[in-house]
């Protein structure tokens, strides 16, 4: 990972700019009644694409509708062969093509059925299918990148606010992986998982940017009924109901000895971790099979940017407040271009069960 110096102003401000706001007062549990806007993002509204030449995809596909009950209309079924981590730019275009065709029109968001490929050229494969291929998203080299408008945004509907469509890949090392990713996702619902979440600060200058960013999260938590933590080491170990787990560093050391809660997210800023099967660095599909619900990590060289990777404060605020997975995690990268998605995309442990005093 190359160095660009001090952390970025422009992601403190955005990171703390408002997005953390509220969150104390937006606690709940389970057992409230809610008012429900009808337009609010469901199931009806995420789309799952399924490559029919791979038949863990479709087995994936066919699994994950049964399990989120996801109609007929919302699975997409496109064709290419799969050979490797990188999908040509013209591949690309022509199944970008055929997904946007098939879409309906009140779809807000998807779920990859696929765990390879997962990079177009220099874009991750969810924000090229989030957004179209892009140059302007990727670095030049090591720079800043094309900004994502649904980025700490409000929106209930992306793609009906932006015509971006966020996406995020049920990615696994076998089919038995991807359906524990799934089974826990939909496990996590309307729980209210108690649990810690870690913030930790390692001696990775390189890598530990966000860093700066943890003691006034810290403070913001201090009130509240969950319990972040900031901790200076390289690791964690032995820690049982863990709700999230942010780090900086190239390879994270004893994952099995945590215990993930329901839902849980989990990631470590550096700059290969979305190269799932590279061997230079740390895979997110580690924390994945460690028991997290949720990760991220970059395709390419992104340099330490903090606006390429998840703000801890905004994921974390957004999460709490009963956001599904993709919309929490998604909102909190200001410049997602190089970045890769994975995880259960409708996991929503904070969610309240949505009852009456439906609002039309």
């Amino acid at each position: 990972m190359r160095l660009i110096g001090i952390i970025s102003l422009s992601a403190v401000m955005l990171a703390f700019g408002g997005g953390l706001i509220g969150a104390t007062r937006a606690w709940g549990t389970q057992e409230n009644d809610v008012k429900v806007r009808r337009h609010a993002f469901g199931a009806s509204d995420l789309a799952a694409i399924v490559n029919d030449a791979d038949p863990m995809s479709v087995r994936i596909g066919r699994y994950y509708k049964n399990r989120r009950h996801l109609p007929d209309g919302n699975i997409i079924h496109v064709r290419f062969k799969s050979v490797g981590s990188t999908m040509s730019r013209t591949e690309f275009q022509r199944i970008k093509k055929e997904v946007d065709k098939a879409t309906p029109a009140h779809v807000q968001a998807y779920a990859v059925a696929w765990t390879q490929p997962y990079r177009v050229g220099c874009m991750s494969i969810t924000t090229a299918l989030a957004m179209g291929f892009d140059k302007a998203f990727c670095s030049k080299p090591c720079g800043p990148t094309k900004p994502d408008p649904y980025f700490n945004s409000n929106s209930l509907r992306p793609y009906d606010d932006y015509g971006i469509r966020p996406a995020m890949m049920l990615a696994g090392r076998d089919f038995k992986e991807v359906k524990k990713l799934i089974d826990r996702g939909v496990a996590a619902d309307h729980t209210f998982p108690r649990g810690t979440g870690y913030l930790v600060s390692t001696s990775d200058k390189e890598r530990n940017v966000r860093a700066v960013l943890y003691p006034e999260l810290i403070e913001r938590y201090i009130e509240g009924p969950y319990d972040i933590r900031l901790v200076k080491a390289n690791f964690i170990k032995n820690r049982k109901n863990v709700l999230f787990y942010f780090t900086g560093i190239k390879r994270v050391k004893a994952l099995g000895t945590i215990q993930f809660a329901p839902g849980a997210i989990a990631d470590h800023l550096t700059s290969a971790g979305g190269d799932l099967f590279g061997k230079d660095q740390m895979s997110i599909l580690r924390w994945l099979e460690a028991g997290a619900t949720g990760s991220y990590g970059t395709v390419t060289e992104p340099c330490n940017f903090p606006e390429k990777f998840p703000l801890p404060g905004v994921v974390i605020d957004r999460y709490l407040r009963g956001e599904k997975l993709i919309e929490a995690y998604w909102k909190s990268v200001a410049w997602p271009g190089q970045g890769l998605f994975v995880g259960e995309p409708l996991a929503a442990p904070f969610a309240p069960r949505q009852r009456r005093n439906v609002l039309h």
